[in-house]
């Protein structure tokens, strides 16, 4: 007798930076409209879209992030579709409840336009990716101390 499957419910969650850091990254609404492509392509069951223009630099900054990993934990969704995994977080502390919630199965998959996060895989690869979100809010830093730095000294 076969096991039967059950189809993960996603959470469709797109984030746009209000500051600097993501002028260059796709609006929200292209964000969406790919994201929802993508959907109907892996056949993913997409149950709410959450979206959300703050920075993810600092952990506990984002309302609509935490209340959509709370209702995760709750069981309502199983999965994360999202543009890339920098969408999600840019902080250690984020990163951690996103593996954690991956690795205890709580979260069954993290969708991103070209990969697949699961329970039993890619954690390196997660946190790698992870990891070097957060280095770039590191380096942008670091980056716009040394430019402004050089203003002042010029006058």
């Amino acid at each position: 007798m076969q096991e039967k499957v059950e189809k993960i419910q996603y959470f469709l969650y797109a984030r746009k930076s209000s500051e600097s850091e993501d002028r260059q990254i796709q609006s929200i609404d292209d964000q969406i409209n790919r994201l929802k492509q993508i959907a109907n392509t892996l056949n993913l069951d997409i149950k709410k879209i959450y979206t959300e223009a703050k920075s993810a630099k600092k952990p506990n900054n984002r309302l609509i992030f935490d209340e959509m990993l709370q209702r995760i934990e709750d069981g309502e969704a199983g999965g994360i579709l999202c543009w890339q995994i920098n969408r999600l977080s840019r902080n250690p502390i984020d990163s951690g409840k996103l593996s954690w919630l991956l690795q205890r199965g709580i979260l069954k998959s993290i969708q991103t336009i070209d990969r697949q996060y699961l329970p039993d895989d890619n954690v390196l690869l997660f946190n790698v990716e992870s990891g070097m979100a957060n280095q770039f809010i590191i380096d942008l830093r670091k980056n716009t101390k040394r430019g402004v730095e050089g203003k002042l000294q010029r006058g």
